[in-house]
C-alpha cells in the first residue's frame, strides 16, 4: 500500500496520508511521498483537493517521534525544513487545499491542517501543539500558522501549556471552520469541493492568490494587489462565461481555467 494515496472524483483530487498503524504519523518517507503526490496533481483537470487521513482514529497523529528521537541539531533543522517546504507547498498550491479531520491532529498533524485552505472537522476530532512536552517546538510551520489563525496569545497558550483541544474548542476559537458527525465527514467535505469545483477556477485559484500575498502586505499594498488580480479576471473567458451566463439567465458555465 502506498503510504500516500490520491483518487480522483471528478474535478476533485482526495489526498489520503495512508499509515493508520502509527495513527499516519509523519516521517520522512510520509512526507516525501506527499510531496511526490501533489508533485503529480493534473492542475488543468482538477479544482480542488482534499487532504485526509486513513481510518477513523487520526487525521495525523504528528511527526514522528521514533525518526525524531536521535536527531543532533543540524538533523533536526534538516527534518524542520523538510517538513516546512512540503507544507509551504501546500499553503501556497494554485488550487484549493480542505483539510477534512477525522481524529487526531497533533504536532505535525496540526500544522499539516494549518497548511491547507481551511478545516472542516469531525466530533471526535483533537487538536493540539503538545511539542514543548516533548523538550522541543513546534517545527513544521506551528508557532507562525498557529498564531496567525487563532490569534498570538491563544497561540502561546495552546503551545506553552501543550494541552490538546476537542473538536467543538477549536471551532470556538476559529481554528476549524465546521464540526460534523464522523460518519458524515467525507461526504460533508467533498460537497463543499465540489460547490468549489464548480466555480471558475481561475477566479477561485485568484482569490487563494489575492488572500494569501495580501496578509503579508500592508493594506495599501494590498488593496492594490488586489486590484491588480480582479482586472487580470476581465481578460479571461471565464471572467466573460461567468458574466454572461448571469446576464442570459443561464444556469450551465463552462469555465475553462483560461
Amino acid at each position: 500500500m502506498a503510504l500516500v494515496e490520491y483518487e480522483v472524483k471528478g474535478a476533485v483530487g482526495i489526498i489520503t496520508i495512508n499509515r493508520p498503524e502509527a495513527l499516519n504519523a509523519l516521517n520522512s518517507a510520509v512526507l516525501e511521498a506527499l510531496d511526490a503526490v501533489f508533485d503529480g496533481v493534473d492542475q488543468g483537470a482538477i479544482r480542488c483537493l482534499i487532504l485526509t487521513g486513513a481510518g477513523d482514529k487520526s487525521f495525523v497523529a504528528g511527526a514522528d517521534i521514533g525518526e525524531m528521537s536521535d536527531l543532533d541539531k543540524k538533523g533536526g533543522e534538516a527534518f524542520g525544513k523538510k517538513g516546512n517546504d512540503i507544507f509551504r507547498k501546500i499553503e501556497t498550491f494554485p488550487i484549493p487545499v480542505i483539510a477534512a479531520v477525522n481524529g487526531f491532529a497533533l504536532g505535525g498533524g496540526c500544522e499539516i491542517s494549518m497548511a491547507c485552505d481551511f478545516r472542516i472537522c469531525s466530533d471526535n476530532a483533537m487538536f493540539g501543539q503538545p511539542e514543548s512536552g516533548l523538550g522541543i517546538t513546534p517545527g513544521f510551520g506551528g508557532t507562525q500558522r498557529l498564531a496567525r489563525l487563532v490569534g498570538p496569545g491563544m497561540a502561546k497558550q495552546l503551545m506553552y501549556t501543550a494541552r490538546n483541544i476537542k473538536a467543538n474548542e477549536a471551532l470556538r476559537i476559529g481554528l476549524v471552520n465546521q464540526v460534523v458527525p464522523q460518519a458524515e465527514l467525507m461526504a460533508t467535505v467533498e460537497k463543499i469541493a465540489s460547490g468549489i469545483a464548480q466555480n471558475a477556477p481561475i477566479a477561485v485559484r485568484a482569490c487563494k492568490k489575492a488572500v494569501n500575498e495580501g496578509l503579508e502586505l500592508d493594506m495599501d499594498a494590498a488593496i492594490a494587489l488586489e486590484a491588480r488580480i480582479f482586472g487580470d479576471c476581465f481578460e479571461t473567458h471565464d471572467q466573460k462565461e461567468g458574466m454572461g451566463a448571469f446576464l442570459e439567465k443561464r444556469k450551465e458555465k463552462t469555465f475553462t481555467n483560461n
